[in-house]
């Protein structure tokens, strides 16, 4: 699924699901005199925001799927060169002729964290239980539900798990990376009504029980997280040893990408996510500072300008959530064309991204591939256009101060917030902000936490316009949990309990058709639609990408950088080269 991203996402760790997720990396060395892979050594992983939770069903955002994404699996993966889908937690899996019904068969000798087994009985409490449950707000309830109905997941045997869906699920196989969760940890939770807290970030993490090649040990909020190897994870290298390699990841909590930047630089932290004005200062220094710079091409998410049309009103005051005169200019296709002519982006890329982006004008990025559509509806710069469409709809300078108002004598004002961590996104608001003064438009800049910011889209829906990223994913369903009308971050106006608009409502029909097609070219043709579809309305206004720029220490092996996993997708089999030759 899609979650909302606090800073850029380069793709270069392999997650669970459907989702990539962004860390940055680092690692402690301690002696040993193994040849070839050396178990041992730490990895001290970076991020610009504090987890929400360690609870992946509940997570919306980056900053929390960031931990989770090493705590979990799921019962498939995805291959990071082809996408194929490959056995995981499930080791093998039959299909009925007409498509419906798929029984997977667990590995023997699974076991949680805590040394419990992992069974069949685990499956089917986190799709019963948890995803299907209407008491727990969660996103992969998108994309599981088919047609308007849940699958039904069912225990065929100790190992075995039967899933009976209502019509046909193109991408079945590659949505399974949905992470398993321990019934015999939870369950207690859901049977109280408790679970929504459960793993909150005032718990104790160590009670937190995964299957992943990693568990938590630690977590020190504004400082650190600290993961530690969990030695029950199932797989093994080719001789037959236990993996992970390293003993320890460390999630360095820092509180802007030029601070992550700088601490690269200094030797503290040993994976760097390169922003576009990064790469003339480190490429340069590869070889003296020991290091590889890795492009991967465009980034995979999205980046994006976001106007709130929710006509709805908060509960607890009766207030709208957007005032009245704006809710009407957002809502109107002829303002966000507007705004989207102002956007420059050969200018966001020379100076945001020092010439290493690339412009985006629909959901899907070119670094998808097979999925992406080049022919949309594009909105080259133009500000004597995005005036004419606004003085179409009434706006004029009627005081003579340099601010248009709308026919009522509203100025034409808004407040525009991005997370106040993610320099590149400030820049980006900066920019829009002057050339859309320059159309009569005051935009007062906002910058929030990042956590805070996801809160008041997804919760208190107290926000007006957001400069913003999505991950992205390898298959367009993957992102039902933002484009369907009734999803959780279907952010300008989420959660309908039916379409509002026509295009929303074509938008869901192309959704339910296009999981259920199995032909592959016709899927494409439906999801061709959809991005023509989002390019012409314009519910978010896109900006630019950056490339993927990740920036390694030399003293890890086994790296094998994939063009859609990234390039620590292998992490469980990556090692410290010299763990006895300190920092």
């Amino acid at each position: 699924m899609t979650f909302l991203r606090d800073q850029r996402c380069s793709s270069f760790f392999r997650t669970p699901g459907s989702f990539l997720a962004c860390f940055f990396l680092w690692l402690v060395l301690v002696p040993s005199v193994q040849a070839g892979p050396r178990y041992g050594g730490e990895m001290v992983l970076s991020t610009t925001s504090d987890p929400k939770s360690f609870n992946p069903v509940l997570a919306k955002e980056t900053s929390t799927t960031a931990i989770t994404g090493v705590l979990f699996e799921g019962l498939t993966t995805s291959d990071p060169f082809t996408l194929e889908p490959r056995p995981n937690l499930a080791e093998r899996w039959e299909m009925s002729p007409d498509g419906l019904v798929w029984t997977f068969y667990l590995r023997e000798g699974l076991f949680w964290s805590d040394g419990e087994p992992l069974t069949a009985d685990d499956v089917v409490f986190t799709f019963q239980d948890l995803i299907f449950n209407p008491d727990i707000p969660n996103s992969s309830r998108d994309i599981f539900t088919l047609d308007g109905r849940p699958i039904l997941v069912e225990r065929a045997g100790p190992l075995a798990v039967r899933f009976t869906l209502p019509v046909r699920f193109a991408p079945f196989l590659r949505s399974l990376g949905q992470e398993i969760l321990p019934r015999h940890v939870l369950e207690p939770f859901v049977r109280a009504g408790t679970f929504n807290t459960a793993w909150g970030i005032d718990a104790d993490v160590r009670t937190v029980v995964g299957s992943g090649p990693f568990m938590p040990e630690r977590y020190v909020p504004g400082q650190k997280v600290v993961l530690v190897r969990n030695p029950r994870y199932w797989k093994k290298d080719p001789q037959g040893g236990a993996l992970p390699y390293l003993d320890r990841l460390t999630f360095l909590i820092v509180p802007s990408l030029d601070v992550e930047m700088l601490k690269f630089l200094e030797g503290t932290i040993d994976v760097y996510s390169l922003r576009g004005m990064d790469y003339p200062l480190l490429k340069p220094q590869e070889a003296s500072r020991g290091f590889t710079v890795f492009d991967l091409g465009p980034d995979l998410g999205s980046s994006f300008v976001v106007f709130n049309q929710n006509p709805g009103h908060d509960p607890r005051t009766g207030v709208p959530f957007v005032e009245p005169h704006k809710l009407g200019w957002f809502r109107d296709v002829r303002f966000r064309r507007a705004v989207a002519h102002t956007i420059d982006k050969d200018r966001l890329i020379d100076v945001v991204k020092n010439g290493l982006g690339y412009p985006q004008h629909s959901p899907e990025s070119p670094g998808v591939g097979f999925f992406y559509c080049p022919d949309v509806r594009k909105y080259p710069y133009d500000l004597k256009k995005a005036r004419a469409l606004l003085f179409e709809m009434g706006f004029e300078d009627r005081d003579s101060d340099g601010i248009l108002e709308d026919p009522q004598g509203h100025r034409l004002e808004f407040t525009l917030s991005t997370n106040a961590d993610n320099t590149e996104r400030l820049d980006i608001a900066g920019i829009l902000r002057h050339d859309l003064e320059a159309v009569g438009i005051k935009v007062n800049l906002k910058a929030l936490e990042f956590n805070t910011l996801v809160a008041k889209l997804t919760s208190t829906f107290e926000w007006e316009a957001v400069v913003l990223g999505l991950t992205g994913s390898s298959d367009p369903h993957f992102g039902q949990n933002v484009w369907a009308s009734r999803g959780q971050l279907h952010m300008w106006h989420p959660r309908q309990e039916k379409p509002q608009t026509e295009w929303e409502r074509k938008v869901d029909g192309i959704f339910a058709a296009g999981v259920q097609e199995m032909d592959e070219n016709r899927r494409k043709a439906l999801y061709d639609d959809f991005q023509r579809i989002i390019a012409e309305e314009l519910p978010m206004i896109y900006t630019v990408l950056g490339a993927r720029l990740t920036a390694v220490r030399n003293r890890f092996g086994n790296l094998n950088p994939a063009p859609m996993g990234g390039v620590l997708h292998n992490l469980e089999e990556i090692y410290v080269e010299a763990l006895d030759a300190g920092r």
